[in-house]
């Protein structure tokens, strides 16, 4: 299947962000266009301070844009009251950050469960479902640990697992590579990369070239600007 045929998920329409510090304004995001389909595995390339994660935030729903539209499955998420915004990100979206944000008293599994707890789902299902999140991602041996028992590369097998429990269409993800090894790395792109496969739409920052072979659409930002948007086939 040609992936960069997909069905548009996500429109983002004249996309600006700025910042007020003190008497000076800093535009963080200025005139961002592009979609995103259905399916598509989308890593957001750029240099440090160049908008990436302001954009990914503004997309989660977690942070308003000063003006712009992002379109969501042809929901204007921005039009929404803040409790809709909630819905919206627990039923559309799936989180990885790059510090993997785990409950440290939580085991494994029980990390995992965290977003089936506003479900109507009822605590056996919950389980159920995480334990097969938990060894799809090759953690079924620990799911008793709790992160400081981890490596760095379980904890953000973890994290993953905790994105993808309830299924969202959309997976974001901050530099989930960036505190971890070369080989972990890898390891960890080919788990997005199943992911992607099974049908969801992976939104990923990275600042690794590496990570790119796994994509079939670059958007590269530079001082709040997309300067490229490439399409092609991954891996």
């Amino acid at each position: 299947m040609d992936k960069t045929k997909n069905m548009c998920l996500v429109e983002i329409k004249k996309l600006y962000k700025s910042y007020h510090s003190g008497v000076e304004t800093v535009h963080a995001l200025q005139d961002v266009n592009f979609d995103i389909g259905d399916g598509d595995f989308l890593c957001i390339m750029g240099e440090s301070g160049a908008g990436k994660s302001t954009l990914l935030s503004v997309l989660g729903g977690l942070n308003r844009p000063s003006e712009g539209k992002i379109i969501v499955d042809e929901i204007d998420i921005y039009s929404l009251t803040n409790e809709q915004i909630a819905t919206y990100r627990s039923e559309y979206l799936g989180f990885v950050f790059q510090s993997f944000n785990l409950v440290p008293y939580l085991t494994v599994l029980e990390n995992v469960m965290l977003p089936l707890a506003v479900t109507e789902l009822k605590k056996k299902e919950k389980k159920e479902r995480a334990v097969v999140v938990v060894e799809k991602v090759g953690l079924g041996k620990k799911m008793s640990r709790l992160p400081d028992q981890l490596s760095g590369g379980e904890q953000e097998r973890v994290a993953i697992a905790r994105a993808i429990v309830n299924k969202p269409p959309i997976v974001l993800a901050d530099e989930p590579t960036g505190n971890l090894d070369t080989k972990t790395g890898k390891e960890i792109m080919d788990l997005f990369a199943d992911i992607n496969r099974e049908g969801q739409t992976i939104v990923m920052v990275t600042h690794n070239p590496n990570n790119i072979q796994y994509a079939n659409k670059k958007v590269v930002i530079k001082d709040g600007m997309v300067v490229n948007v490439m399409n092609y086939l991954p891996i």
